[in-house]
């Protein structure tokens, strides 16, 4: 099955430079293991106003249960809010 998801990251006041460059260099690495192992099917980064993080994501997933391991795997999920909804194909 595949999932929409919107991904809303907010960094806490204080964190360092480093250690946000850090996460996102992990979170990179992540995004593509899961691309290829054709859990991550696209990434969209939306028009943001400044200092948004959000992301929408297309994800392939056995069920909910597969889909929220697979968003808790990802580095950013510590600063980050995720709202899936189970994508529907559109009728031919």
């Amino acid at each position: 099955m595949e999932y929409l998801v919107t991904m809303t990251t907010h960094v806490p006041d204080g964190t360092s430079e480093k250690a946000v460059a850090d996460i996102r260099t992990r979170e990179a690495a992540r995004s593509r293991e899961l691309a290829a192992q054709r859990h991550l099917l696209r990434l969209w980064r939306p028009p943001l106003q400044s200092g948004e993080w959000r992301s929408l994501g297309l994800f392939a997933a056995a069920d909910g249960g597969e889909l929220e391991n697979i968003l808790a795997s990802m580095p950013l999920r510590v600063w980050r809010s995720d709202a899936g909804h189970a994508a529907v194909a559109a009728p031919e």
